[in-house]
């Protein structure tokens, strides 16, 4: 039994897979409080359900890519079994994770998203960084970056446990709080070997729309 926020198919709006079609299942429940988070409506709102009832519910969507997010999906212990469960369907499967619960645990053919947190969230003491020895060549680890000093700290975090030779690495502005030119600047000036990515979705539908 999980507790799901919501089940919906779009696009993928961020990472290495971004425009491809997806299905998401948000699960419901984070213990984290960043200052920019969109998705407060995952904190505490869901209904329960089995684990073959979201199988059933996804097989309605033509889709072999499912990202499992929140919230904070590891949460909930059995997350784990629905991510074995997807991988054993023959689903293409991400996990979207806040960075501050360990991954040791999640099935190893799960491609981990590890959204480590800068300073400007007010959650970067959470973060867990023992999860830098479970990466895998797979992976990406995104930090979103709101000002000056979180892309400091991000590339001094990235230097320090040469993430860009572990997985793809990726920075994202703040939605309407960092401008894209200022931070693809820091990039380029700093020549870093990162992604710079936005977040298609709120470009293409309203920023606050749930379900996309």
């Amino acid at each position: 039994m999980l507790k799901i926020n919501e089940i919906f198919y779009s696009i993928q709006g961020e990472g290495t897979s971004a425009g491809l079609p997806c299905i998401f299942i948000r699960l419901t429940y984070c213990n984290l409080r960043c200052t920019y988070c969109d998705t407060e409506y995952a904190f505490y709102e869901g209904k329960d359900m089995q684990l073959e009832e979201i199988l059933t519910e996804i097989k309605k969507y033509n889709c072999n890519l499912v990202e499992v997010t929140g919230g904070e999906p590891l949460m909930q212990k059995e997350s784990l079994t629905l991510l074995t469960k997807l991988c054993n369907k023959g689903y293409d499967v991400m996990l979207e994770t806040g960075g501050s619960l360990s991954v040791e645990k999640v099935d190893k053919r799960v491609k981990n998203i590890i959204d480590f947190k800068c300073p400007s969230s007010k959650m970067e003491k959470k973060n867990y960084f023992e999860n830098i020895n479970f990466l895998k060549p797979t992976d990406e680890v995104k930090f979103v970056i709101g000002n000056k000093e979180d892309y400091n700290w991000s590339k001094e975090i990235v230097a320090k446990y040469k993430l860009d030779e572990k997985c793809e690495v990726l920075f994202s502005p703040v939605f309407n709080v960092l401008d894209n030119r200022k931070l693809v600047k820091w990039i380029l000036d700093d020549n870093l070997n990162v992604r710079f990515q936005i977040q298609l979705h709120k470009y293409i539908w309203e920023p606050d729309k749930k379900g996309v």
